[in-house]
């Protein structure tokens, strides 16, 4: 469906594809895909197929909304959902067959309800916080987390599949924090294993690690944004294989020629040196392009890259094009793969200051989105 605007965010499911195999082959073990977030804006559905095509062994999500998403579209792959606040729909995903995570005894204490309401064994993956200090049991509360699961094992009310944390710095290979949280998470997986928790699958390696720590590879790994083609330590992509899959461009919607001098878009923070064409993009922060782009991402317009010029407003940009020859339902490209000499999403990364996850994962609002490839196409 169109939006009026041509303002479209195209993802290329045969690079999934392509990228989930040549991070599989990487590491030769499972591979659990991440495809919380709308499959970090690429689409849920569509991104959980393609990787799955690729070979990914299963799929990662945040919520149990996410992982019933799934469910209802037809993917059987297996599935954990991780961030599991009080009063999550556990009974839901246990019927769902999906797997699911806990860091608290509270968590347990509801997934082992569940399971007794269902009739279903729940199976269930235990998070340690080894030094990021965010989701995890901490480690002093971690062997009564882990005493208290192997007994809802014994009971037939869970069986345990997992033991897993999440790295601080795994974009910075060298960093001590790495071998620190390491050291940490296999005291941790002693103490469930000495509990009898001996088949329950290691994890701990996010996209950074899957393509730079073997020593943190364990059973599986877990990568989210490298899935995408996106290169998790900030370079160039294709020295890990991978291809991104996103291309954000839209229509010029009209140009016009304006003397030296004029002041562009809110506040004239942009102003012409000399007579120009201006051409408006119909597409701004409602949709998410940042509104710090403004004068400093690049823009592929009338052959090259092009400065945004002025504010980015809530709507639509600016561009500047000199006397480069430009017309209304021209194309232009924010970012892509950068072999057609558009932008890529790290190069906007760069200049706004930011990460490549959170524009992929932002864009969207008015922009459509289409598919090209078949991979895991229904």
């Amino acid at each position: 469906m169109t939006n009026g605007t041509g303002a479209e965010v195209v993802v290329d499911l045969d690079a999934i594809a392509a990228n989930t195999a040549a991070l599989r082959e990487r590491v030769r073990r499972p591979l659990m895909a991440v495809v919380k977030a709308d499959g970090y804006g690429h689409g849920l559905v569509p991104a959980a197929r393609a990787a799955l095509a690729g070979g990914a062994d299963q799929l990662g999500v945040a919520v149990v909304s996410e992982a019933l998403a799934l469910r209802a579209a037809g993917v059987t792959a297996p599935v954990l959902a991780w961030l599991n606040g009080p009063g999550a729909d556990i009974a839901a995903a246990l019927a769902a067959d999906v797997e699911v995570s806990v860091n608290a005894t509270w968590g347990l204490a509801e997934v082992v309800a569940a399971a007794r309401a269902t009739g279903r064994t729940a199976r269930l993956h235990l998070f340690v916080d080894t030094g990021l200090s965010r989701e995890g049991a901490p480690v002093a509360e971690w062997p009564g987390l882990v005493a208290a699961a192997a007994r809802a094992q014994a009971d037939g009310d869970v069986v345990v599949t997992g033991l897993w944390s999440h790295l601080a710095y795994a974009d910075a290979p060298t960093h001590p924090t790495i071998a620190a949280q390491v050291r940490v998470f296999e005291e941790a997986v002693a103490v469930a294993r000495a509990a009898g928790l001996t088949d329950a699958r290691r994890h701990l390696a996010n996209s950074a690690a899957t393509v730079a720590l073997p020593g943190t590879w364990y059973d599986m790994v877990r990568p989210g944004v490298a899935v995408y083609g996106l290169d998790p330590l900030g370079g160039d992509p294709a020295a890990h294989g991978l291809r991104p899959a996103m291309t954000v461009r839209a229509r010029v919607a009209l140009t016009k020629r304006v003397p030296a001098g004029a002041g562009v878009s809110y506040g004239h923070t942009y102003a012409t040196t000399a007579e120009t064409t201006l051409a408006l993009v119909p597409a701004g922060y409602a949709d998410g392009v940042p509104r710090a782009a403004g004068n400093v991402a690049p823009v592929l317009a009338a052959g090259e890259q092009r400065t945004i010029a002025g504010r980015v407003c809530m709507d639509q940009f600016v561009l500047d094009v000199g006397d480069a020859p430009i017309a209304a339902g021209d194309e232009v490209v924010l970012w892509g793969p950068g072999d057609g000499g558009e932008p890529t999403a790290q190069q906007w990364a760069d200049a706004v200051g930011t990460i490549h996850y959170e524009l992929v994962t932002r864009i969207g609002g008015r922009f459509a989105r289409r598919y090209v490839g078949s991979a895991g196409a229904v």
